[in-house]
C-alpha cells in the first residue's frame, strides 16, 4: 500500500440510523425528531472517531405519505422532519473542531447565487470544513413543492446543475484573498481593484455578481457528487473532489473506480483530486456472535409488509400485488424516472442469486447468514482494507445500523485497528478540509495573479 494513501471515513449524523428498525431498539436515542442534542452527540462521538466528514442527505418534501405502512415507521432514507441543513451545520461548526460538514443542496431548486453565499458563510464559520454535495434531486415529490408539475428530464437537470456549479465557482472566486484590508490608519476597508464582476449569462442563469461573501479559507467548498448514470459520472470527472458510489460488491465498486478516474485525464485532472466513497453498512462488536445478534434483533422489528413496502420505494415500483415468494418483475431491468444505481444494483444481485421479493427485501437488511462487513474488528477491517487496497475506493461512508450503539462500536474497536494497520490517520492535518483530503487547492484565486 502507498505509505501515504490513507482511508477516508465519513458518516451519517441523521440520528434514525441506517436500518429500517434502528430506531427502535433500546439503546436508540428515545426521541429523534427535531434533536439538536442527539444531533450534536453524533458528531462529536465522529469526531473523537477521527472521522473526515459528517454527512446529511436532504430532500424538500415529506415522502411516502400515500404508503401508510412505511409513512409510520419512517425508512432511514425517508427524513419526514429533518434540520434544513445549513442551519443544522453551521451549528455544528460551533460544536465541533475539524470534522467536514457535508451538505446536500440541489441545484434543481436553487439559485447559484444563494448556494455560494450558503457555502462561502458555512466554510468562515467552520474555518475551512465546508462539503457540498451536489445532487439534481431524484424525487418526483419534490418538483411540487417549487412550482413543477414532475420532476424535470435528466438532461435539463445536468444541464443546469453544471451551469449553476460553473456559476459558483466564479462567484467563489469574485473576491482577492486580500480583498479586505480593514485598515484603520488609512480608512481603507476594502480594496477595489481586487473584486471582480462575473456577468454570466447562460442557458439557465444570469448572474451579474460579486458574491456579498469574502473569499473563503478554502476558496471553494469540496465538491461531492453522487450521479452513477453516464452523466454523472462525466460530470464528476470534470467537477466532483469526491463522489459517492452505490455498490452492492467490491467488483461493483472497481469498475465504477476505474471508469470515473479514467475520464479525469481528458479535463486535465489528477485521478488522485477525486476521492470515491462508496456507502458500507458496518457492524462491528467484541464477537461475531454479538454482531450477528445485534441484525437479529433489529431485523425482528420488520414486519413483512414493511419490508416489501420499503424495497418497492428503493426500486420505485409498487410490488405489493406480486407474491413475495415469486421473482423480482422482469420490467425492474428498464431504467426509472431519477433512480439508477440502486434499482439496477438489486435487480441484478436478486436475479444471479435467485431471491424472492421477500428474501430481497430481506437482504436489504444484511439478513443473511454472512453479511458484508459485519464481525469483529479484525474481520470488519480485513473487508474495508480489501476494498481500499484493492482500487475499490479512497474511503467509506459508514452506515450505522443504530446509533448511537453501532458507531460508538465502530469508534471504539475498527478505528483503534485500522490506526493499528496504517490505514487511517490517528489524528487530524492542520489546515483546510481540502488539504487534509490531497485535493486541488482553490486559495490562490487565479483572477488576481
Amino acid at each position: 500500500m502507498n505509505p501515504e494513501r490513507q482511508m477516508i471515513l465519513a458518516t451519517n449524523v441523521y440520528p434514525v440510523g441506517g436500518h429500517l428498525g434502528g430506531w427502535r431498539h433500546p439503546d436508540s436515542f428515545d426521541e429523534i425528531v427535531m434533536n439538536f442534542d442527539a444531533v450534536k452527540s453524533i458528531a462529536q462521538l465522529a469526531e473523537r472517531g477521527k472521522f473526515h466528514c459528517l454527512f446529511l442527505a436532504d430532500g424538500n418534501a415529506v415522502r411516502q405519505m400515500e404508503k401508510r405502512v412505511l409513512f409510520e415507521n419512517v425508512a432511514p432514507s425517508d427524513r419526514p422532519a429533518s434540520f434544513e441543513p445549513f442551519t443544522l451545520m453551521g451549528a455544528l461548526s460551533q460544536a465541533t473542531d475539524h470534522i467536514g460538514l457535508f451538505v446536500t443542496a440541489t441545484t434543481t431548486y436553487e439559485q447559484p447565487y444563494l448556494l455560494a453565499r450558503r457555502f462561502a458563510s458555512l466554510d468562515h464559520l467552520s474555518h475551512g470544513r465546508a462539503v457540498w454535495n451536489v445532487v439534481t434531486g431524484s424525487y418526483e415529490g419534490d418538483s411540487v413543492n417549487f412550482g413543477e408539475d414532475e420532476l424535470p428530464d435528466r438532461t435539463v437537470r445536468y444541464s443546469r446543475s453544471i451551469e449553476s456549479l460553473e456559476v459558483c465557482k466564479e462567484l467563489w472566486d469574485s473576491w482577492a484573498d486580500d480583498a479586505f484590508p480593514q485598515d484603520k490608519a488609512t480608512g481603507k476597508f476594502l480594496d477595489s481593484t481586487r473584486v471582480r464582476t462575473i456577468d454570466h449569462r447562460g442557458e439557465n442563469f444570469r448572474v451579474k455578481g460579486p458574491l456579498n461573501v469574502a473569499r473563503s479559507p478554502q476558496g471553494w467548498p469540496v465538491i461531492f457528487m453522487a450521479g452513477q448514470s453516464d452523466p454523472g459520472r462525466e460530470m464528476a470527472a470534470k467537477h466532483a473532489d469526491a463522489m459517492f458510489a452505490s455498490a452492492r460488491t467490491k467488483e461493483q465498486a472497481q469498475e465504477v473506480y476505474a471508469d470515473v478516474k479514467s475520464r479525469m485525464a481528458k479535463y486535465g485532472r489528477d485521478p488522485e483530486h477525486l476521492k470515491i466513497i462508496p456507502g458500507v453498512g458496518v457492524n462491528v462488536a467484541p464477537t461475531r456472535e454479538e454482531a450477528l445478534a445485534l441484525n437479529r434483533d433489529l431485523n425482528r422489528w420488520i414486519a413483512p409488509d414493511l419490508a416489501v413496502a420499503h424495497l418497492s420505494a428503493q426500486l420505485h415500483f409498487d410490488l405489493s400485488g406480486y407474491p413475495v415468494d415469486g421473482p423480482l418483475p422482469a420490467e425492474l431491468e428498464h431504467e426509472a424516472r431519477g433512480v439508477t444505481s440502486i434499482r439496477k444494483n438489486l435487480y441484478e444481485h436478486a436475479t444471479k442469486h435467485g431471491l424472492s421479493i421477500l428474501q430481497a427485501a430481506e437482504y436489504l437488511h444484511a439478513d443473511q447468514p454472512n453479511p458484508p462487513f459485519t464481525g469483529t474488528p479484525e474481520e470488519v477491517v480485513d473487508e474495508l482494507q480489501d476494498w481500499f487496497e484493492s482500487r475499490a475506493c479512497d474511503g467509506f461512508m459508514i452506515g450505522s445500523l443504530t446509533v448511537p450503539t453501532s458507531l460508538e462500536r465502530f469508534v471504539d474497536l475498527a478505528v483503534p485497528e485500522l490506526q493499528r494497520r496504517g490505514l487511517y490517520h490517528t489524528d487530524y492535518a492542520k489546515g483546510t478540509l481540502r488539504e487534509a483530503w490531497g485535493l486541488e487547492l482553490h486559495t490562490s484565486n487565479p483572477h488576481f495573479q
